[in-house]
């Protein structure tokens, strides 16, 4: 690579939003989007704003991100909460782009649907200091509103899927440069994602798969990454012990949507093999654990591999026709939670994720769950249930809101919870006191 080799500029955008915590969050499709770009020789410049020293430091690198209060939009002037910005400041993020070589592209990621104004105020940004380079979107919000985002975002691209194959074909174009990528089917023959250029990275962000075979109803993964496919288990033990060498980092957090399925064939070679190595590390599981696979084999691994955050994607405890996915049956939640305690995990160490604000949902079968959870031993962890256009449950979110969820992003907003008939900031309290264990 020299100075003859096109330049691209990747950034990850500011959050705007009333609250924000980093749970393990960094930006792993960009990141690969830049390691495949320096394998095919291009000079990659790499800005996160949302990479700013936490406000609230947390447990293993994770923590509040730092805020700075912003007006709040019109279309959320009702909430009585302070709306913000997340991440570095903006005059931070000036210094950074003043201090870069006028790049030929520039390719900017999205997160949530309603975060997009932290999309369009990067963008502002970043026009005012390279007028003439070509702007590329994509992402989630890219992907799930792609007519809003070429409205609103003023990128001169929306990029909508799986972004590796569009981006080479687009870059081709505007750089007048010849890609010859690797089979971008084999995600064993990608280079790794170019975790170098990460501000203050403390763990391994790790994927051993993209997209996921299950159909939740409430979830984008599908449209997201519409193909499921798995890496080989030897490899990811190369890649860990790559980051464990160049880095210095023994953190994992596995960004799998579906980590457990066929644990015998996957996570638990990984994980033989990386015993059999020698080689210790910690891992976290923030996108949360199927428990129908969390048998007492899994469970005692989980363990002897030092899994210290774990968190179950349970939804509710309710089970029949009712459920909107296909992650629990009968007597599967309490024979995982019974492994696992066999296994040595304490309830603080087990979350079990619980939506919240479902259209239709009643607060009687959250607080149901609530309390199954409890008796079984482990902690329940609220999550605020968000609209997502294209899914299964998305007619039926729009039907349920107040508001018009169809035209306006920000109202996806899970702080809005915007499937109930009403904002009420009392009713979701007496939930979380609920799961925290404080009887209302």
């Amino acid at each position: 690579m020299n100075s003859a080799s096109p330049a691209v500029l990747l950034i990850n955008p500011w959050i705007y939003d009333f609250a924000a915590y980093d749970f393990f969050a960094r930006p792993l499709g960009l990141l690969y989007l830049a390691g495949l770009l320096e394998a095919q020789g291009v000079r990659v410049w790499f800005i996160d704003c949302q990479a700013a020293p936490h406000a609230r430091p947390g447990p293993f690198g994770t923590g509040r991100y730092p805020k700075t209060i912003q007006p709040t939009p019109a279309p959320l002037a009702g909430i009585p909460r302070r709306y913000g910005r997340y991440g570095i400041s903006e005059a931070a993020f000036r210094k950074a782009l003043a201090g870069l070589v006028r790049p030929e592209a520039i390719l900017v990621t999205s997160h949530m649907t309603y975060w997009y104004p932290g999309v369009t105020a990067t963008i502002r940004v970043v026009r005012e200091e390279f007028p003439e380079v070509p702007v590329l979107l994509g992402g989630i919000y890219a992907t799930l509103c792609p007519d809003h985002a070429r409205q609103h975002s003023d990128a001169d691209l929306v990029i909508t899927g799986p972004g590796e194959r569009q981006v080479l074909q687009h870059l081709s174009g505007l750089l007048g440069y010849s890609f010859t990528p690797p089979d971008l089917e084999d995600l064993d023959a990608l280079p790794y994602p170019a975790l170098s250029l990460a501000t203050g990275l403390n763990f391994i962000p790790l994927l051993t798969s993209r997209g996921c075979p299950f159909t939740c109803r409430y979830c984008a993964a599908g449209r997201l990454q519409p193909v499921w496919r798995r890496r080989h288990p030897l490899a990811v033990v190369e890649e860990l012990l790559f980051w464990r060498n160049h880095l210095g980092l023994v953190d994992v957090a596995f960004y799998d949507d579906a980590l457990l399925i066929d644990p015998k064939q996957h996570l638990l070679v990984i994980l033989e093999e990386l015993a059999r190595r020698g080689a210790a590390f910690r891992f976290h599981t923030p996108n949360g654990l199927h428990v129908k696979y969390l048998t007492r084999e899994v469970a005692g691994w989980l363990k002897r591999a030092n899994f210290a955050t774990l968190r179950l994607g349970v939804e509710t405890a309710a089970l029949g026709a009712g459920r909107l996915d296909e992650k629990l049956s009968d007597g599967e939640l309490e024979a995982a939670l019974a492994y696992l305690k066999e296994a040595g995990f304490q309830a603080k160490d087990l979350g079990v994720y619980l939506l919240v604000g479902l259209p239709g949902q009643e607060d009687k079968e959250v607080a149901a769950s609530i309390h199954r959870v409890r008796e079984l031993g482990a902690t329940p962890v609220l999550a605020l249930y968000s609209p997502i256009p294209g899914t299964a449950l998305w007619p039926a979110a729009v039907a349920a809101s107040p508001y018009d969820l169809e035209k306006e992003p920000l109202y996806h907003n899970n702080s809005l919870f915007p499937c109930w008939p009403a904002f009420s900031w009392e009713r979701y309290t007496r939930l979380k006191k609920l799961a925290q264990g404080r009887e209302v």
